[in-house]
């Protein structure tokens, strides 16, 4: 199991360690590992029965990619928090800041944030270069993200979408299969 290594966390760890499993061409190299919230306060010394900590250094050294996210509401780094960044230490270039749920803020208050998550990281990284941070917007994008509507259901108005040729389901099948399987073949060559 790839994960063996993990029972020198002990019980309390492992008791809340779950795993699933999704077979599929796909994903046949891949792993995501999703860590609980970071706690803040008094939380993070006595609502833990683990070295949280510690297993962030364990996946860490295993992984490809590490994704800090932080909302947009909640900038403050906990000590918890600051212990798992530099607990990161070593894996740097494994390392993407996320500014999650950029989209609950306008425009004005995102240059806030972003400037606030920018100055708190660089008192925890202790770095002079200064971090990457990707933006994430969710579902509230502005219209004009989106093609005119409108303008659509005028050209569509004037179809007949009973005369349309009928899905062929073979058709869409090879085209599953060559997205499920031929180009991750293909990809695997390279």
């Amino acid at each position: 199991m790839p994960f063996s290594g993990l029972t020198t966390f002990g019980t309390s760890f492992l008791s809340k360690f779950e795993c699933s499993q999704m077979h599929h061409p796909l994903l046949e190299h891949i792993t995501f590992v999703d860590s609980p919230g970071v706690l803040s306060g008094d939380k993070q010394r006595t609502q833990r029965a683990y070295d949280f900590t510690g297993v962030t250094s364990w996946f860490a050294a295993k992984c490809d990619l590490i994704l800090l996210l932080f909302d947009p509401h909640k900038l403050d780094i906990s000590d918890e928090f600051k212990r798992v960044i530099s607990s990161l230490r070593g894996n740097d270039d494994k390392v993407r800041v996320v500014l999650n749920k950029a989209d609950q803020v306008d425009t004005q208050q995102l240059m806030r944030v972003y400037g606030a998550l920018m100055w708190s990281l660089g008192k925890v990284l202790n770095t002079p270069e200064v971090m990457h941070v990707y933006v994430q917007r969710e579902f509230h994008l502005p219209p004009g993200d989106f093609p005119n509507v409108e303008h659509y259901k005028e050209i569509l108005s004037h179809c007949n979408i009973d005369k349309f040729e009928k899905l062929k389901q073979k058709m869409i099948q090879a085209v599953d299969d060559m997205l499920g399987y031929d180009i991750p073949n293909l990809l695997e060559e390279f």
